[in-house]
């Protein structure tokens, strides 16, 4: 059986700080009716069912907002990439927030449980905060916490009450070891972010050393760190790219990251090695955007020039 894409719309916010990113995904694709683009027509996606009435809802848990909703949207894309990859079919996600990565990670080491997982993290940033450490309560800042499995509490600093603790041991699923994530692009973290990233010797490739290498050079040295995995999973968040060069169409927008063409050129020499078993795309927020929907056309391209190359590879 010949491997395709399936494209998986997973249009949750919950975790995110701004509304907005929710339309990400159909920003896209408006972006690719409005140019003719093929993308979406002839490859088969899911839209999932979302939580996002849970952003009426009083806040109950500060330290982990609408926690008790992430724990769904966990099972939802964890069940949905889990049944996409036993059918042999490559899920390309296309989410609101990162928080649901963590979801998405979880759904990989369902299908694969004894699979070493190796996870490139494209994004300005680490994402690895915990309700013991976190500065805003937002869970899009603590996706790869989770799927790590841990806590971080040598720089806790906040008392986190039962019921919350209980609800995050829910995500938390222990699917990566951190020796293998490898961060591109971070460039915006907090003390107990850098701390936990020191300590546990967690390589991140700045934007000055894809410049100064070079893109081909990085993807290498990347995916040497990940030698030993079996399995490689990609997260791209846009917010990775310079504002400046692309667009301010994202929830946390830092200056001096990567361009569009960096970009794409990281995703696709990704998508040419066996190991990749999925990949997901973030945080594209037309809300946000001081140009039309100018970073859900460039998302678009991205995902177009991604999928092609992940085409041809399979057919080596």
């Amino acid at each position: 059986m010949t491997k395709s894409i399936s494209f998986i719309i997973n249009p949750s916010e919950l975790g995110a700080g701004t509304r907005g990113a929710s339309l990400g995904p159909f920003a896209m694709q408006i972006a690719a009716r409005e140019k003719g683009n093929q993308l979406f027509k002839n490859r088969p996606w899911t839209c999932l069912s979302d939580f996002n009435h849970l952003l009426d809802r009083p806040i109950k848990f500060p330290l982990a907002k609408r926690i008790d909703g992430m724990v769904k949207v966990y099972e939802t894309i964890g069940n949905e990439i889990s049944k996409t990859l036993s059918a042999g079919n490559f899920p390309f996600v296309i989410a609101g927030d990162h928080a649901s990565a963590g979801g998405t990670i979880r759904g990989i080491h369902q299908a694969y449980p004894d699979a070493r997982l190796g996870v490139i993290w494209i994004d300005a940033h680490a994402d690895v905060h915990t309700p013991y450490t976190t500065p805003s309560g937002n869970l899009h800042g603590m996706p790869i916490a989770t799927a790590l499995g841990m806590d971080n509490l040598a720089c806790e600093k906040n008392h986190v009450d039962l019921e919350t603790s209980l609800l995050w041991n829910q995500l938390k699923c222990s699917a990566v070891k951190p020796a293998d994530l490898v961060y591109i692009a971070v460039r915006d973290t907090e003390p107990e972010e850098d701390q936990f990233m020191n300590d546990n010797h967690i390589k991140n490739f700045t934007v000055d050393e894809v410049r100064s290498k070079g893109v081909d050079v990085i993807s290498n040295e990347t995916l040497g760190y990940l030698n030993a995995c079996d399995l490689i999973y990609v997260s791209f968040d846009v917010d990775s790219m310079d504002p400046d060069l692309t667009s301010y169409g994202t929830g946390t927008p830092v200056k001096n990251g990567l361009t569009m063409n960096e970009a794409v050129q990281l995703l696709q020499n990704f998508s040419k090695t066996p190991k990749l078993c999925a990949l997901e795309v973030v945080e594209v927020n037309p809300c946000l955007d001081k140009a039309g929907n100018k970073m859900a056309e460039i998302a678009l391209e991205i995902v177009d020039a991604v999928a092609h190359t992940l085409e041809e590879s399979w057919k080596l």
